[in-house]
């Protein structure tokens, strides 16, 4: 198989930011001069601890020990092989890559051609919603209040009645009958493979990344029998516990403003864009669950509880069993967390559809918490005209109370139970206490690690920044290796040379010092990655961490300077220690004796040394 010319792996990946195709699910922000974090989306996490340098091309999560570049991101997010992932971002950026020894382009892989084929379709539905027999579903949209402008911005389309209409316009495209099946384009049946959608309306469902991955399609006749909603079946490509609808529209403003809505259907998502609400999204065929929260988190920055998640439920008794579901898993974000419910029960496109775009913003204006919520859907299954009923919803609501992750409000929603059930504060407070030291202790529990039983090995601890001796001779040596590995392209060749020859006093910095020394040309796009690879193990997590870490500096040229500086010192030290070691010498040989001239020419030359370094400063 032809392989893709190194000259343009190289350049492919120096022409690419990393923080932008990371930034496509991870939701960044500034952690210092040529740094960027964000929480991990590699593990669940409930403060950022990944670090983007854009400058060295590099990520790693301080939390799992994650690590790459760009090519290992795409490769791991999408499953792709390296190839495919150097195509990727070739195509992004218009670059023309060359193969080696002539070749062709390899075959695209399984995968990549299940996003071509959705992606055709896509395109393919579109075209159909305005052909003559799509007249059903443009009144669908119609009445639902969105014209063709609207359509066109979702991508909505139309899938024809006939059994081979999807089937056969991509056949004539190059696709498969198996590659559309694997896709969820396709169905199985006795007599053969035919169109999944048929006689619907069709909304592509995208990923983050906006790669169309599936599609939503609603029923428009009477003489389907079909369910009222039809999605893809899982793929390798499309799994519904973590598709959000919308997220690939919204989640620029979802990052910027560190809010999302989280409604129940596409039209629903389509009147609150529409309305101005443009961080609006829905699950696909799917309650609302952990791995929907874990996407939207990352895209969020969800970090701090300045942030808000808004639920819009129906009024109706699956409204409020969505509610309870929902308030199971909303102590997974650290954002707040809402309930916004529309008048008479109207939905948001109902609601924009009767009263307007302004009576939709106006629901999430009036939301209310969603533990303040949950808490009245609780106490609405008592009769509290009676003690046995006031009780048992004081049982049911003190752990909602308790359960409220800011302590300066659970006093006042304390009193607020209180008032609700008709009892006395001193009755209330105690179970809300006790609720609060339950909590606590099945988070502890849940969070304390597991020893080791007999004949489990004890795991090897990583070597960390963290784990380093804490003296002035090891934060030198790390600050320097940092400064090195993340400006060493600005830096003077023989000075940094210089600082590098000389051992180090612990062996996981003296591994990344050998690594960096062998690196012969560090002004070379990627050195600094090459060095952190070839750190021999079990050191080379502590290479990509210093690879990674924020150096302290608030602006490139003084990171640039620190890092001098800090070369400047090792240099400093190592004349300082050889002289050390003279001195020791010239006491244990004659004065007058050879050796001993010899020693005293050694000490002369290293103060002129030290006075030439001196004058570096």
């Amino acid at each position: 198989m032809a392989r893709i010319r190194q000259a343009d792996v190289d350049e492919v990946k120096a022409r690419t930011n990393i923080a932008d195709i990371v930034g496509e699910r991870v939701a960044l922000k500034s952690a210092g001069v040529g740094s960027m974090k964000g929480l991990c989306p590699f593990h669940d996490e409930r403060s950022p601890s990944f670090h983007v340098r854009p400058q060295v091309g590099y990520y790693h999560c301080f939390g799992c020990g994650e690590s790459g570049d760009v090519y290992s991101f795409l490769r791991a997010m999408d499953h792709v092989s390296f190839t495919e992932a150097v195509e990727r971002l070739a195509g992004r950026i218009g670059f023309a890559l060359h193969y080696e020894d002539g070749g062709a382009a390899p075959e695209t892989s399984g995968r990549t051609r299940l996003y071509q084929a959705n992606s055709a379709a896509a395109e393919w539905f579109r075209g159909q919603l305005s052909s003559p027999e799509a007249d059903a579903a443009r009144r669908f949209l119609g009445e639902r209040g969105f014209d063709a402008g609207a359509a066109a911005h979702f991508g909505v389309g139309y899938a024809p009645k006939g059994w081979n209409g999807v089937r056969d316009a991509m056949k004539a495209q190059g696709f498969t009958d198996d590659e559309l099946t694997t896709a969820g384009l396709l169905s199985q049946g006795q007599r053969g493979v035919y169109d999944r959608f048929r006689g619907r309306l069709v909304w592509p469902i995208r990923d983050v990344t906006g790669q169309t991955i599936g599609f939503g399609a609603r029923k428009l006749y009477d003489d389907d029998q079909g369910p009222k909603y039809l999605n893809t079946p899982e793929t390798p490509i499309y799994k519904k516990a973590q598709v959000l609808y919308g997220l690939d529209l919204a989640k620029k403003d979802i990052s910027r403003s560190h809010r999302v809505v989280v409604v129940e259907g596409y039209t629903d998502v389509m009147a609150c864009h529409l309305a101005g609400i443009t961080t609006a999204i829905a699950s696909c065929g799917t309650a609302f669950g952990s791995d929907h929260i874990t996407v939207l988190r990352r895209v969020m920055g969800d970090d701090t509880a300045s942030g808000e998640v808004i639920f819009t439920f129906d009024p109706d008794a699956a409204g409020q069993k969505a509610a309870l579901r929902a308030f199971g898993d909303e102590k997974r974000f650290a954002a707040q967390t809402y309930v916004a419910v529309g008048p008479d029960g109207l939905d948001p496109c109902d609601l924009r559809l009767h009263r307007g775009d302004a009576a939709v913003r106006a629901i999430m204006d009036d939301k209310t918490p969603m533990f303040e919520f949950v808490m009245d859907q609780r106490l609405a299954g008592y009769d509290l005209s009676t003690v046995e009923g006031r009780v048992g919803a004081l049982r049911a609501a003190a752990p909602i109370v308790a359960e409220i992750r800011d302590p300066a409000l659970r006093p006042g929603y304390t009193r607020v139970l209180a008032r609700k059930l008709g009892m006395d504060l001193s009755e209330v407070r105690p179970a809300v206490e006790r609720a609060t030291r339950a909590a606590r202790a099945a988070s502890e529990a849940l969070t304390t690690p597991l020893a080791p039983t007999a004949g489990e090995e004890t795991p090897v601890a990583r070597v960390t920044i963290a784990s380093l001796p804490r003296t002035a001779d090891v934060a030198l040596e790390r600050d320097a290796l940092m400064g090195v590995l993340q400006y060493g392209h600005l830096l003077d060749a023989a000075e940094t040379d210089a600082a590098l020859a000389v051992p180090m006093s612990h062996p996981a910095l003296d591994a990344v010092r050998l690594s960096i020394a062998a690196q012969s040309d560090r002004t070379r796009i990627g050195w600094a990655s090459t060095a952190v690879e070839a750190t021999r193990e079990p050191f080379r997590s502590l290479a990509v961490e210093l690879l990674t870490a924020t150096f302290p500096a608030l602006t490139e040229t003084e990171a640039e300077a620190s890092a001098r500086s800090l070369c400047l010192r090792l240099r400093v030290r190592a004349v300082d220690r050889e002289k050390l070691d003279l001195l020791g010498a010239i006491q244990r040989v004659p004065p007058d004796s050879e050796e001993g001239r010899r020693v005293r020419v050694a000490l002369r030359e290293l103060d002129q040394r030290r006075r030439g370094l001196s004058e570096e400063k």
